[in-house]
């Protein structure tokens, strides 16, 4: 899988401007965030209606619809926020897109990155995944990618510290 910056676009004025290609997260993190969201959820669903019922009478119950509530809220907005994280590799910079009300793209230069590691929590590891940590000089631009493939991940992290070697050289 290629990723990059290969078209042009032309825009009125007869320029030419780079034209990202995105890559998207794989379908597994919504897989995993999904199923954290109804194992916490649905036993505090079922321990709350338990114990008010038992506590305070079945009217007290009802409490237990809050937490439901959440579970049936939580589900659709995980999927909205699994398709808002992208990633593009580009030729002097690496750009990192994400979030559903409000939008926040980071680029990170490829000779300002200090640091590309590899992690997998044991809950990522069950579901195949692994997540990209970029560190720079400025916090600010530190930078993370979640749920990716660990071979994708490996590749990345091999991909930027090449290029962030090659380009820190030339400084």
């Amino acid at each position: 899988m290629e990723t990059g910056s290969v078209g042009t676009l032309a825009d009125g004025a007869g320029r030419a401007e780079d034209e990202p290609v995105w890559t998207g997260l794989p379908s597994g993190l919504l897989r995993m965030r999904r199923l954290l969201l109804v194992v916490w959820l649905v036993p505090i669903t079922v321990g709350t209606a338990f114990l008010l019922g038992w506590l305070a009478g079945p009217p007290w119950a009802a409490f237990a619809l809050l937490p439901l509530a959440l579970l049936l809220w939580g589900w659709p907005m995980l999927g909205r926020n699994w398709r808002s994280w992208r990633y593009a590799e580009r030729a002097d910079d690496l750009l990192i897109s994400r979030g559903v009300l409000w939008r926040e793209e980071t680029v990170v230069p490829y000779g300002r990155m200090q640091l590309v590691e590899v992690t997998s929590g044991p809950v990522e590891r069950h579901f195949n995944l692994a997540s990209v940590q970029l560190h720079t000089a400025a916090a600010a631009t530190d930078a993370c990618i979640p749920g990716l493939d660990p071979a994708e991940a490996e590749r990345l992290r091999d991909h930027l510290t090449q290029l962030g070697e090659a380009r820190s050289a030339g400084l």
